[in-house]
């Protein structure tokens, strides 16, 4: 399978959306969210359009990703710049094919050249441990509330950018979006059935498990 990976363009923002909605339809939570949050990620000013990637197969969009601004501060206030990437997503039919990875691998690239030295997610250690991140806690960084979240993971794409000191991580609040919100903003999609999925159960216990 060839994978094109590119910019995403203005034209490409609802079929991004379509695509991301598909992707995380009760994977989660019954629906999702996440479409909304690419939708008003890209006019947040902590959003880095030139980390806008999408994935095509034959002019097909199938896939994307989506950066923002973030950082960590230590213990006498003095702030390292971080990326968070998300949301990052594949159609259904194409997930465990690789296009995933191709996301973000070339957006690595892209943020090397940029000058970025590190990534830190929240996501599940199995999907992203392959891709050389590891939990934040190994780092030294915790949450802005001083624990060390199961799903909170880092990549150094500068080695010994953290050396040995302690952070404190502060994601953008471009993420703070209101339920309520995306929920009205899904109405203008096609209709979709809310299902209880095993994988919510999951995602429930890893995003209140901490290794404090």
């Amino acid at each position: 399978m060839n994978i094109n990976i590119k910019r995403e363009q203005p034209e490409d923002y609802r079929i991004v959306e379509e695509v991301t909605r598909e992707a995380f339809w009760n994977l989660n939570i019954p629906g999702c969210d996440e479409h909304y949050l690419a939708h008003v990620l890209r006019s947040h000013p902590d959003f880095i359009s030139e980390l806008d990637l999408v994935a095509e197969v034959d002019g097909r969009i199938i896939g994307n990703i989506m950066y923002t601004r973030s950082y960590v501060l230590d213990d006498d206030g003095s702030r390292i710049d971080t990326l968070t990437f998300g949301p990052v997503c594949v159609l259904p039919e194409f997930q465990m094919m690789g296009v995933g990875a191709s996301l973000i691998r070339r957006s690595f690239e892209l943020a090397k050249k940029m000058g970025e030295r590190t990534v830190i997610i929240y996501g599940l250690p199995a999907n992203y441990c392959k891709h050389g991140f590891v939990n934040s806690k190994d780092l030294n960084i915790s949450n802005s509330e001083g624990r060390f979240p199961f799903g909170q993971l880092a990549r150094e794409l500068e080695k010994g950018v953290f050396d040995g000191r302690r952070y404190r991580f502060f994601l953008s609040p471009a993420f703070n979006t209101k339920p309520e919100d995306a929920e009205e903003f899904d109405k203008g999609f096609p209709p979709k059935e809310k299902k209880t999925e095993p994988t919510q159960v999951e995602f429930s216990i890893a995003v209140r498990a901490y290794l404090d």
